[in-house]
């Protein structure tokens, strides 16, 4: 029996037409040992070029729980994210558990995050203990952790994804954050509340392919460093200070052997390699400072919508959703 409490799933999609039923089922399966919850599953198709949107829209016919958006075109996971989170924002959900629908994030876990959260945590994160990747996915994740942990303002936590539940009065506050170069984790971070870890065993994707190349990780490793830090203006200023430096020295021995021993002086080239170096550095100083976050800056400016939702099949009694 029900008790009206409400979780709803927020399930980014794009091109998991090989997995997606298998996935629903098992999710399905894990909601069914919770017959005393509500349960929404928001499915965001983020422009999927396969059948992606075909084979929601076939579970939404026979899963009323099912509510399908589709947006525009492909803008992107965390955006994808945040218009699911806005969809049940707009419903009236208790909490909301964001995860991949890969099956990498194993759905009876979140049954888990759903008793840490009931027993009072605000979010729960899930940690990852153990991961199916390649040793070079798992050693570029590694080295992009301790990186943005020397770097952040904002305490992220280590080996976490985006498989959480938030509380209602968490997400209240993530969906007021509406900058576009987005890194979630780091906003719910940013956010408070009470957060602990729940740690579990990543599986290895079961259809498909990782649609996170070296690219895109290395844009949402910018995207979690610039948006929470503004260290690398000061490192970038404390490099071209640093060359600056090396051209000051080279100044002085250019002088010295001027001055001491000329026959060993080569004309011209010293002078003018010495010059090249110290504007080099200044520019990286005035670039660094000034340069960096201009683009970023610009972005915001334009207050452009987060997203265009071109679809949405949703239960009228589940409220709507206005696109951003």
């Amino acid at each position: 029996m029900s008790t009206g409490r409400r979780i709803a799933y927020v399930l980014p999609v794009f091109d998991e037409a090989r997995g997606l039923a298998t996935f629903h089922q098992a999710l399905v399966a894990a909601a069914a040992q919770r017959p005393d919850l509500t349960f929404e599953f928001v499915y965001v198709d983020d422009g999927s070029r396969d059948s992606s949107l075909e084979q929601l829209l076939a579970m939404r016919e026979s899963d009323p729980r099912v509510t399908v958006l589709a947006l525009a075109r492909n803008f992107g996971h965390q955006v994808a994210v945040t218009a699911g989170l806005d969809a049940a924002h707009a419903s009236g959900a208790d909490a909301v558990i964001v995860m991949d629908t890969d099956l990498q994030d194993p759905p009876p876990v979140s049954l888990e995050l759903i008793a840490r959260w009931e027993a009072g945590v605000d979010v729960v994160y899930a940690q990852r203990r153990t991961r199916q990747d390649t040793r070079f996915k798992r050693g570029t994740a590694a080295g992009f952790y301790w990186v943005l942990d020397k770097m952040a303002e904002t305490e992220i936590p280590r080996n976490v994804g985006d498989f959480r539940l938030m509380d209602r009065r968490v997400l209240n506050e993530v969906v007021k954050y509406r900058e576009h170069n987005r890194f979630l984790r780091g906003i719910v971070a940013q956010v408070g509340y009470r957060q602990e870890a729940h740690l579990f065993d990543r599986d290895d994707r079961f259809a498909g392919e990782s649609h996170y190349p070296l690219k895109k990780m290395l844009k949402l490793a910018a995207d979690g460093i610039m948006g929470f830090s503004t260290r690398p203006l000061r490192f970038i200023s404390h490099l071209g200070t640093f060359i600056s430096g090396l051209a000051v020295l080279g100044i002085l021995y250019v002088v010295g052997v001027r001055l001491f021993d000329p026959d060993a002086a080569v004309p011209g080239w010293a002078f003018l390699a010495v010059a090249m170096f110290f504007l080099g550095g200044v520019q990286l100083i005035v670039l660094g400072v000034i340069g960096s976050y201009v683009g970023r800056t610009y972005v915001e400016v334009l207050d452009r919508p987060l997203y265009s939702v071109a679809l949405v099949a949703r239960s009228a009694t589940d409220g709507s959703v206005t696109p951003e």
